[in-house]
């Protein structure tokens, strides 16, 4: 756990950074702010519980905020905003840098060389205006072939004697996290992991509410794996929490304290798989309202009821991490998935700039979508997503 006294120094420290910019006074006793902060197995990093995603900002306002509200671990990656992100939190952790941890991430290929690494590494620490990073990720892996380069392992204890990195990490949510996981933490190749978990992907919780909707448990392992992480001491990281963060949907049945992000936060927070969580933090507000679900406690019966209505309104809507059901049914090869995810970021994030770009990313899309006659993706989706009219908007909106 961080110390009070070294949590209080962080503050005082965040409201010079603050004065000195010209952002105002520290914000009153009243304002909200983490109220807990725990240790990353077997690491020692102490990390606020709720903490910083950035892939969807790049304003070092925000990492001021976040900081003066307690937050104190930033994640970020080289390819967040045309990195750009990776900019914005230097800028926002100037002076404060060793009393906070940031982690950065590359897309270590299969076949790529330790040298690759390390320049993607440095790349990264200049834009961060730092010199070593706490954890550096190998990022969105789903291909165990990734994990398991050898130029990695050799990359990442060559980075850690040169003090550029502290510790190694992997990300992931795709439809084989858990395979990728399994085989990280079995060969020790990772120290953290940074994985997708919400209630919409625990098999327990879709049980016990599955008269509300008709998603299916995916990822049925990957409880088992997040609970191995955790006896062998690799800490445990948890995102895409919200399952798509249409939060506007739920407005009407908030109540004072119980927001649904923070009920989605006190779910997951209170699992003993999981040690803390990131979110994407794109404006103040925002950041206030996600601090309110810091603290670990368990959901309430008014928690669970707004997680079940949410999931009732996502379902048939909603392209889950680590499924890709639909993927072999498609035989022009269009990655439904990676196209649905961008749609997402369009129609349920509202941030269009992300969606074009991630969606170029992608090459040909989902133009094949639109030229398809028989759509043999019908059905494929076991939560009901309409796949074929969802492929075929994302190609018309986003191409």
């Amino acid at each position: 756990m961080l110390s009070r006294r070294k949590f209080l120094e962080l503050g005082s420290a965040a409201t010079v950074g603050l004065s000195a910019l010209g952002a105002g006074a520290a914000p009153s006793q009243a304002a909200p702010g983490i109220r807990r902060y725990v240790t990353l197995g077997r690491t020692g990093l102490d990390i606020s519980d709720v903490s910083f995603g950035s892939s969807r900002s790049s304003d070092p306002d925000l990492v001021r905020h976040a900081l003066d509200r307690g937050i104190t671990y930033f994640d970020t990656a080289e390819s967040y905003r045309f990195q750009t992100a990776e900019i914005a939190i230097g800028e926002g952790l100037r002076g404060v840098r060793d009393r906070v941890v940031v982690g950065s991430k590359t897309k270590a290929g299969a076949n790529a060389s330790k040298e690759t690494f390390m320049a993607a590494l440095e790349g990264s620490l200049r834009r961060l205006g730092t010199d070593y990073l706490d954890i550096y990720f190998n990022h969105s892996v789903n291909d165990v072939r990734r994990i398991a380069n050898p130029e990695w392992a050799e990359f990442t204890e060559r980075a850690k004697a040169q003090g550029k990195i502290r510790f190694r990490g992997m990300s992931g949510h795709g439809g084989r996290l858990a395979e990728c996981l399994d085989y990280a933490i079995d060969n020790d190749l990772v120290d953290v992991v940074l994985a997708s978990y919400s209630f919409a992907e625990d098999p327990d919780f879709l049980d016990r509410i599955r008269h509300s909707f008709h998603y299916v448990a995916l990822q049925q392992d990957l409880p088992r794996v997040l609970a191995k992480a955790k006896a062998k001491g690799v800490g445990v990281i948890a995102m895409k929490t919200l399952v798509g963060a249409r939060l506007n949907d739920m407005r009407p049945y908030e109540r004072d304290g119980g927001t649904y992000a923070q009920a989605a936060f006190r779910w997951v927070l209170s699992s003993p798989r999981v040690d803390a969580l990131i979110v994407s933090m794109t404006a103040t507000g925002l950041i206030d309202e996600y601090v309110g679900g810091s603290g670990g406690e368990a959901a309430s019966a008014e928690d669970l009821g707004l997680l079940a209505r949410y999931g009732a309104r996502m379902s048939g809507r909603h392209c889950r991490p680590g499924c890709d059901a639909c993927f072999s049914h498609c035989p022009s090869r269009v990655d439904i998935a990676e196209v649905l995810r961008t749609r997402m970021y369009d129609v349920d994030y509202r941030d269009p700039a992300l969606a074009r770009a991630d969606y170029a990313a992608l090459g040909a899309g989902a133009r094949a979508c639109l030229a398809c006659a028989d759509r043999p993706c019908l059905g494929a989706c076991p939560d009901g997503v309409p796949i074929a009219d969802f492929t075929r908007d994302a190609a018309r909106r986003l191409g």
